[in-house]
């Protein structure tokens, strides 16, 4: 009697929710085959971890038949596969192909799709992701020449991109930027990138996936070094990289060496602008969430209009660093001159301990100009020799809405009464970054309140 109440609980299944599977993977990513049909294979495994037979009720491909994707459960090519049975102990297997037609004109670069696996009461969900032929595929690129950048694609982009000394790169507003994890922008001749505000230009991760796609440093950055000049980006968004923009020494011209106008740096795992010893223009721009939002070292020219600095402690990115650091000598303690101004700029940061976002040391006797016109910043204590005109020290900007939990970020100024409203020095500079008309007495940071 004992052995066969023994035998006839091994051949029972278990039905209880609580029971449990193991995926042999969360997501399957494809690389693309360049041939007129491609198709490459993968698989996972099912297992049952359990000391009964377990009943899967489903495995099914969420696209059904109209997705690129095609599925082989235990051996039976379906879109569904229902009541599947795994021993105690045991495991199944789910091969996964992919096929892409590159004369499909309106496929979107990145194919997505998802296979559900559902099992007493339990839904459990497998991503699956391939590039598609429609897109710009650059490795190791080098720019010899003049080139411009269409939008009819998005460009994906591993191993870099050298624009060379002497030669520019134009990206044409619209355009789509994703690079892979081992691909540096680097700039040794001219970058200009010509967004609108309805078609601004975006640089950030090949990774799109649940997990991925707003993870920082997903991607190196923009490097401009030392021969580079003239560089424009005009409504930029840079983010999810590891460093988001990098200029490296002096302008070789009576232009500023990088010029940044109505553009967005935001998720950057380092720092958002590093400049080192260099020259920056930056009007209503967004520098957000960043390690350290904005460091300016070795000296340099640089000018700040209507600009909103900001970060706040979040699941990716802890606030431990000022969003903005400035010096005037190098790592052996040279010194070089430098001439900073931060004008109509909010400078804020929150969810995290510190208490001056704006640092700044100076070092020996060269020239060393800071100036903080109509800024509101949060800062317990200045440096002395920090010239400071009609700012305002310690007020909550009063953002639009701020939910780190959910990492919801709006910088606008919020509809309550906030300090920055009509707090602004009136430039020559009448739109703000949402392309809105700024006011006679206009608000501080890159947007004006509607």
């Amino acid at each position: 009697m004992v052995c066969v109440l023994f035998a006839c609980k091994k051949n029972a299944f278990i039905t209880d929710k609580a029971a449990s599977i193991t995926l042999g993977a969360d997501t399957l990513f494809f690389d693309t085959v360049f041939t007129s049909v491609g198709s490459i294979t993968q698989y996972f495994t099912i297992a049952n971890p359990n000391d009964q037979k377990l009943k899967l009720d489903a495995v099914k491909l969420m696209g059904g038949a109209n997705t690129a994707f095609k599925i082989n459960v235990d051996g039976i090519a379906t879109t569904q596969s229902n009541n599947i049975e795994i021993d105690a102990g045991d495991s199944i297997y789910v091969f996964v192909a992919v096929t892409i037609n590159p004369s499909t004109k309106n496929l979107p670069f990145i194919v997505q799709d998802s296979i559900q696996v559902s099992y007493n009461g339990n839904e459990k969900y497998i991503q699956l992701q391939a590039y598609g032929q429609n897109a710009h595929f650059l490795r190791s690129k080098t720019i010899g020449t003049t080139t411009i950048w269409k939008n009819d694609l998005p460009y994906v982009i591993s191993g870099g991109v050298l624009v060379e000394e002497g030669k520019t790169l134009f990206i044409e507003k619209g355009c789509r930027i994703y690079m892979h994890a081992n691909a540096p922008f680097i700039v040794d001749g001219t970058l200009v990138v010509n967004g609108t505000k309805t078609d601004s230009v975006t640089f950030q991760g090949d990774r799109l996936d649940e997990g991925y796609r707003d993870l920082p440093a997903s991607w190196p950055g923009i490097y401009f070094r030392e021969t580079s000049k003239n560089n424009n980006i005009t409504y930029g968004i840079i983010k999810n990289a590891y460093q988001g923009i990098i200029v490296d020494g002096p302008s070789v011209n009576a232009s500023p060496k990088l010029s940044l106008n109505k553009c967005i740096i935001d998720n950057i795992y380092d720092a958002g602008i590093t400049a080192v010893s260099s020259n920056i223009k930056a009007i209503n721009c967004l520098i957000s969430n960043c390690g350290l939002n904005v460091s300016l070292t070795g000296g340099g020219t640089y000018d700040f209009t209507y600009c909103t600095i900001a970060s706040y402690g979040n699941s990716y990115i802890e606030h431990k660093m000022p969003v903005t650091y400035i010096n005037n000598f190098d790592e052996s303690e040279n010194t070089y001159p430098l001439n900073v101004v931060f004008r109509n700029c909010i400078m804020w940061g929150d969810g995290g301990s510190v208490e001056n976002e704006m640092l700044s040391e100076k070092k020996g006797t060269t020239d060393f100009s800071l100036k903080l016109e109509n800024v509101l910043y949060k800062s317990k204590e200045l440096a002395s020799y920090i010239e400071i005109v009609n700012s305002i020290a310690n007020q909550d900007p009063v953002f639009d809405s701020i939910n780190t939990s959910r990492r919801y970020f709006d910088f606008r100024i919020g509809k309550k009464p906030s300090p920055a409203i009509d707090a602004a020095i009136a430039v020559s500079e009448n739109t703000d970054l949402d392309g809105n008309t700024r006011s006679s007495t206009p608000d501080i940071g890159c947007y004006e309140k509607q």
